[in-house]
């Protein structure tokens, strides 16, 4: 694995950790996680296992740290970590896919709701927190799913930007 790789893997999660922290809360304190997002530009930007297993891992553990949600630590790092090998799935079967920002925020979408059902499932049924699901799916994961897609179609195109005019070495410039 390549140093420059992992600082601007390193440097996509600082700035979604950012975004997460500073963005407010809307519906009693949850809000759209846009570690989520930075996590989907970097496995675009890197898909390989180990790249993956990473992001997935950091930006579990950091939105864990960060959550607002009560006992969030597990619930984000299992969600995390099941999306983000969902989320590379998908990218292997749908080859190029990473290349047109339409069609990777079409993932982006699909990887947030995959994201929030996996976390409202953790912890409703893992931690047991007495939550309705389909409320918070209605009121929170599809407002969320909204948030991140348009977040992603303005964020990737410029992070693509970058990479093209650096040296780096990413899916985007085979």
């Amino acid at each position: 694995m390549n140093t420059k790789n992992l600082v601007l893997m390193a440097l996509l999660v600082g700035v979604g950790a950012a975004l997460y922290v500073a963005i407010p809360g809307f519906n009693g304190g949850m809000k759209p996680d846009f570690m989520l997002t930075m996590m989907f530009v970097g496995i675009l930007l890197f898909p390989d296992k180990k790249s993956v297993f990473l992001l997935g891992l950091s930006t579990g553990v950091l939105s864990g740290l960060f959550s607002t949600f009560p006992s969030g630590f597990i619930p984000n790092v299992v969600d995390k970590f099941i999306t983000a090998f969902v989320f590379y799935g998908l990218l292997v079967i749908l080859k190029n896919t990473g290349k047109k920002v339409a069609a990777a925020a079409v993932l982006s979408g699909i990887g947030t709701l995959i994201s929030g059902t996996v976390f409202l499932s953790v912890a409703i049924f893992l931690i047991g927190v007495d939550l309705p699901f389909l409320l918070l799916f209605t009121t929170v994961v599809l407002p969320a799913i909204v948030i991140n897609v348009v977040a992603f179609v303005i964020i990737y195109p410029i992070i693509i930007g970058i990479v093209k005019r650096s040296k780096f070495e990413t899916a985007l410039s085979n």
